[in-house]
């Protein structure tokens, strides 16, 4: 049996050094490509076609007002911004609305959907309001938890000068908003972790999703595609929205600007609540490639090896393999973490990391458990494909 085990422990630290190896390939090509956009930006006025930022809103955030000024405070020459939240009455509508307040010369709408949504997915209603009355052919969404830098826009629309791209994204590093162990550890799995896989599957087949914090799109993209009501019973509303661009046929770009994704999940359970509903949304949206996931993790398969050595009587040889999977786990977080998203914490990245590539399985292995999320204070069922549909509320 001690055999099988370190078997099993080898195999996984080859396949997840293979994975690390193919970051590892695919980041210079990325960093080339940042040095080039960067060469085109510096050219002034470049190109800034006007825009229209969406901003769904669903209740007051820590730092809300803070993440919202920074979309006012953009260094580009004509955009608007749109709000929608279910209610008029909305905590987050109404911090919006006193920071918009501080800049008058910033064109700003509120809406608001009016009660309960027909959609499962109740963002997608506020969407559809906001792309009915926006002014501009490029729609800009951006999630709520979100920070940018005044150079944001001119990031955004840059790929929209190639007439093939209908849709963008941009990387994230996970900030936490209010520090704290738990909300560190998930920040720096979206730092780490999160472009990692998507490197690599940018590097195999091309960007066939888009990223949710930040998400730009032609309107005729998504009136083709059927508009924002396509993904209306969707949890990952940001994957089928990428996906169906791409089946159109248009390109998906992945910008070279990194933005900040504020981790707002303080305690162990809001964090674990929330880890694995995304992956639940994962494994059901990419079945196949989220069952592959078990195999890019380092850190089970080195402690797993380090017990089955020493079960041997060969604990230095479990050491030296636990030692590489750490190892493996720092290249990335230096790469990745460091290099790609810009991320400044050297204890996330060279600690904390580590420890969250092993939470990271046992998430891998929790969203096996059932097909039920709990997403805004209801419980929905995940069906085939991804869709959801409801099972109930919260007691």
């Amino acid at each position: 049996m001690s055999y099988v085990l370190l078997a099993l422990a080898v195999f996984g630290l080859v396949t997840s050094t293979v994975f690390a190896g193919m970051v590892l390939w695919a980041v210079p090509g990325y960093l080339r490509e940042r040095r080039a956009a960067l060469a085109q930006l510096a050219g002034r006025p470049g190109f800034t076609p006007p825009l229209t930022l969406l901003k769904p809103l669903h209740g007051d955030e820590p730092g809300l007002a803070a993440h919202l000024t920074t979309f006012f405070e953009q260094d580009y020459p004509q955009y608007e911004i749109l709000f929608c939240a279910r209610s008029a009455d909305d905590a987050g509508l109404k911090t919006a609305q006193q920071v918009a307040r501080n800049y008058p010369q910033i064109p700003v709408k509120f809406l608001a959907t009016g009660g309960e949504p027909d959609y499962i997915n109740a963002k997608v209603a506020s969407m559809e309001k906001m792309e009915a009355v926006a002014s501009y052919e490029i729609l800009v969404v951006s999630d709520s938890d979100v920070r940018v830098t005044p150079d944001y826009l001119r990031a955004v629309a840059l790929p929209f000068a190639d007439e093939r791209v209908g849709a963008m994204c941009c990387p994230y590093r996970g900030v936490a908003v209010e520090g704290g162990l738990w909300a560190r550890l998930e920040a720096v799995g979206m730092s780490v972790e999160m472009t990692s896989g998507v490197l690599v599957a940018r590097a195999m087949e091309g960007m066939q999703f888009v990223l949710g914090p930040t998400m730009a799109f032609r309107r005729e993209t998504i009136r083709r595609m059927g508009g924002f009501g396509v993904t209306a019973d969707y949890c990952a509303d940001d994957f089928v929205l990428g996906n169906e661009t791409y089946k159109l046929g248009e390109t998906v770009a992945l910008s070279h600007h990194a933005i900040d994704h504020m981790v707002i999940n303080a305690s162990f359970w809001s964090s674990l609540k929330h880890q694995v509903r995304w992956m639940k949304s994962t494994r059901f949206s990419r079945p196949k490639g989220h069952f592959g996931t078990a195999l890019t993790f380092s850190l089970p398969y080195g402690l797993l090896a380090w017990a089955a050595a020493a079960w041997l009587g060969h604990p230095w040889w479990g050491l030296a393999l636990l030692g590489w999977s750490v190892a493996t786990r720092w290249a990335l977080a230096l790469a990745v973490g460091r290099l790609v998203v810009g991320d400044g914490s050297w204890f996330g990245l060279l600690v904390l990391y580590p420890v969250r590539d092993l939470m990271g399985f046992g998430f891998w292995a929790a969203s096996y458990c059932g097909s039920r999320i709990l997403w805004r204070g209801r419980v929905f069922e995940l069906l085939p494909g991804g869709k959801m549909r409801a099972a109930g509320s919260r007691e």
